[in-house]
Parts: structure tokens; C-alpha cells; sequence
């Protein structure tokens, strides 16, 4: 064997010693998961490798779908508490890494920050940017805290040119809109069980937890008629041969429409875009709203659309269709309008014209459109085709994982990869980045908590 192999098969050793002896100091604390067993079974793959595993739990449906108990730490005190609670376990247990699931929960707010202040790795999951058949994975935050918003497309073109790979297809079907709807019945069926262990405990959103257990109720009775609502206007509006601007409807307790936008409700977006659709839009073009898959009602969606569309006086060229796939909707349409919405990824990877009201990770000059929104509903600007592809590549080599949160077969897709991405030293995104102009100080930092930009 030559000198040469020798080394390099000592240096890969070395590596692999190296890593093993890190991963035993290494302890993980889990906090909010996605609904599901999800991080209960990605703390099992990270306690396989070595390092040490913990959870505080807030509610019984933490605990539940935890179901390992000599791991799990309840917090049953008040939210002013946590703060001191969380500093004061961090210290104890020595703890290396925070993960969680909706970075702009208060209690993961104040957890990034914390983690930020004492050099703590915040691995931060969301649902994919590029959905539906990814999920998100960052550190120091996502979305409007992401890594992503400081980066301009110049930066993320050398990066894909500097470290080169195959592009993978991009599926357009949402795989798994019942398991997602199920799961979180149960969790908050669970969260509704009277219990004194957390009786302290206050859920992120307004409403109270048997209202949320309704909505989830509502949600799963009605989707067999909402199915065929879609079916039938989708229908319809396809074969009528119409020009239309679908508009991309988010979830009003959609963290990324209350925390990276300035509209405190849908009905606030739904009126700026029909007011600016009655002024910007040729007499002949429809305005279609998308209701968003997990719509469950908790504002009347529909009722609103009818009355600002009768006061702007459009109502006859105006639609609203329940949920579903969206892939059909976007074929034919002629434009896509969103606050920050995700599902505007598939839109650009048809290269339709895109318009963002909000701040998101994909509203890059080159990707949607910088005019007023009357002057894009008259004359809607495409997106840069080229770059998108670049924008995607980027992604699909950093933050997006294959699989899903809710399936079994989705979960066993994102396990495979996560652990070895998270018991890493090195940031995906300053991975890419590495030997480019951008892999800067000031990116490094931004890593262990929120964007310079927010």
C-alpha cells in the first residue's frame, strides 16, 4: 500500500475517532415538536450515536407523544417563569445543542436567544421550502430568521458553482394534508384532558385548547365535502378557459404571516389584494383564492371573500376554492399572489410570475416582482428562470430534506439524514458557502441566532 493511501486512510480515522469522542460530550435538549412521534424518534437515532438526550414537555401531548419518560422533563410553571427555568437547566445539565419546531413560539424565542447568548447550537426544523415532500432544516432560526435572508442571489450562485451536484425534480403532490390533520387532533385531544402537572400551561396561540380541538374536528369532518368543492370549482374554472391570478391563502395563525409580515389577519391580505386587483387587473381576469390545505375555519374565509369582493364590486370575477392540491390551479394560472407562503416555490419553479406582501426566503429581486401590486396584476413580471434553478439547487443541498414529518415512510426518509447534519460541526448553509465571498464572519454569527435583518 502506498504512502500516500496510508495517510489518507489515517486521516479519515482520525476523523471518525474525533467525531465519535465529541458526540459523547454532545447533549441535546428537544423542545416543541411537529405533531407526532417525529422527535420522539429522532432523539432515539441522536441517543443511538452516544450523546446524551433530554425533553421538557409543556403539556400532556408533549408527554404523550414523547413516551420516554426517564428523558422527559415536564415545566409546569408560569410563561414568566421559563426564562430562569430554562438558563438554570442549560447550566445544570450542561447542555450542547436546543432543538425545536416554529422558531417564533414564545417559548422557542426565548430559547434561541438563550442558546444565541451562551454559543448553544439551535437546530430549528420547519415545514419545507419546498413542499410539500420536504421538511426544513436550520440553525439559528427559519423563515424570517433564516440564514437565507441576508444571502442575494450573487452569493448563492457562486456557492452552487463553487461546490456543483446533480439538481433533483421537484414534486409538486402534498403527500400527506390527513396525517398532518390527525396527528394534530390527537395532540390537542390530549392538551384537553384535565391535568394538574401543567396546569400552568398556556398553548402559543389565542384560542383556548378545546377551541383549537374543535377546529381539528371541524377540520377532518369537513374534508370529504371540501373535497368535492374543490373538485367541482376547480373544474369549472379550468375547463371555462378564463385567465385568472391565484392568490395563495396562509393559515391566520400562520407564525410566518403574524411575525414576517405587516397584516395582522388574512381578511387584512384579502382586502389589499382584491382593492388592488379592482384597479390593476383587465376587466376580462378572475381573482382566485386558494384556501391553504389545513383551512379549518377559525375565520370565515369564504363569507369575506363574497363582501370585499362585492364592495370592490368584482364578485362576479371573483373565486374561492377549499384546500387541496394546488399543482393543477398553478398550470393555467396567469400569476401568483402570497404574503410568504411556500407554496409560492412551486409557482416559481413553473416560472410564474410571483407577488410577495411579506418578508420570506424567497423574495430575491430576481424572483418576484418589484412592482405595486396594481401594476403586477396588469402586466405580471416572471420570475428569472436561471436563477431560480440556482435558488432550488441551493436549498436542496442545505436546508431541505427529503421526507416528511407525518408519515412513517416521510419520517424514515428525514431520519436517514438529519442525524449525521445535526451532530456536525459545521452549519449546512456555511458548508455551501465555504470558499466563497459569503462564508464572512458575519454570516457565522448569524448561525446561533436570529438575521442581522430582523
Amino acid at each position: 500500500m502506498r504512502k500516500r493511501d496510508v495517510s489518507r486512510i489515517k486521516a479519515r480515522l482520525f476523523i471518525v475517532l474525533e467525531t465519535a469522542i465529541l458526540t459523547l460530550h454532545r447533549k441535546f435538549l428537544f423542545l416543541q415538536g411537529p405533531h407526532g412521534p417525529f422527535f420522539r424518534q429522532l432523539g432515539a437515532k441522536i441517543a443511538a450515536t452516544g450523546a446524551s438526550v433530554s425533553r421538557i414537555g409543556f403539556n400532556r401531548g408533549d408527554a404523550v407523544f414523547w413516551m420516554r419518560n426517564s428523558w422527559f422533563k415536564p415545566f409546569d410553571g408560569k410563561p414568566e417563569e421559563w426564562s430562569a427555568f430554562l438558563e438554570d437547566y442549560l447550566t445544570r445539565e450542561g447542555i450542547t445543542d436546543i432543538v425545536l419546531y416554529g422558531d417564533s413560539r414564545p417559548i422557542h424565542k426565548t430559547a434561541r436567544a438563550i442558546a444565541k447568548a451562551r454559543g448553544i447550537t439551535a437546530h430549528c426544523f420547519e415545514e419545507g421550502y419546498l413542499r410539500p415532500c420536504w421538511a426544513t432544516y436550520e440553525r439559528g432560526g427559519t423563515n424570517g430568521h433564516s440564514v437565507l435572508m441576508d444571502l442575494s442571489m450573487d452569493d448563492i450562485r457562486r456557492a452552487v458553482d463553487a461546490h456543483p451536484a446533480e439538481l433533483p425534480e421537484v414534486p409538486v403532490q402534498w403527500g400527506s394534508a390527513w396525517h398532518h390533520a390527525f396527528y394534530g387532533f390527537l395532540y390537542h385531544l390530549f392538551l384537553s384532558v384535565p391535568t394538574r402537572r401543567f396546569r400552568n400551561y398556556r398553548p402559543h396561540r389565542e384560542v383556548s385548547v378545546l377551541t383549537e380541538l374543535g377546529y381539528y374536528i371541524n377540520k377532518l369532518i369537513g374534508m370529504p365535502l371540501h373535497g368535492l368543492q374543490r373538485r367541482i370549482r376547480t373544474r369549472r374554472l379550468l375547463r371555462s378557459g378564463a385567465i385568472y391570478h391565484l392568490v395563495l391563502l396562509q393559515l391566520s395563525h400562520d407564525a410566518s404571516l403574524r411575525a414576517h409580515s405587516d397584516f395582522n389577519s388574512v381578511e387584512e391580505f384579502i382586502e389589499k389584494v382584491i382593492a388592488e386587483f379592482a384597479v390593476g387587473a383587465a376587466s376580462h381576469h378572475k381573482l382566485v383564492f386558494k384556501a391553504h390545505p389545513f383551512e379549518d375555519g377559525r375565520e370565515p374565509l369564504p363569507s369575506i371573500v363574497r363582501k370585499l369582493a362585492m364592495q370592490a364590486e368584482i364578485s362576479a370575477r371573483t373565486l374561492y376554492i377549499p384546500g387541496g392540491k394546488l399543482g393543477p390551479l398553478l398550470d393555467s394560472a396567469n400569476s401568483t399572489v402570497t404574503v410568504n407562503s411556500t407554496a409560492a416555490q412551486q409557482a416559481l419553479w413553473r416560472n410564474l410570475p410571483v407577488f410577495a406582501l411579506g418578508r420570506s426566503v424567497f423574495s430575491k429581486p430576481e424572483l418576484v416582482s418589484g412592482k405595486s401590486l396594481a401594476e403586477f396584476f396588469a402586466e405580471p413580471d416572471a420570475p428569472d428562470a436561471e436563477s431560480y434553478n440556482y435558488y432550488r439547487k441551493f436549498l436542496s443541498e442545505t436546508s431541505q430534506i427529503g421526507g416528511g414529518y407525518y408519515t412513517q415512510r416521510g419520517r424514515a426518509e428525514l431520519l436517514r439524514r438529519l442525524v449525521d447534519l445535526m451532530l456536525s460541526k459545521d452549519d449546512p448553509y456555511l458548508t455551501k458557502l465555504e470558499g466563497t465571498q459569503s462564508a464572512s464572519a458575519d454570516l457565522k454569527l448569524v448561525v446561533g441566532g436570529d438575521s442581522p435583518t430582523t
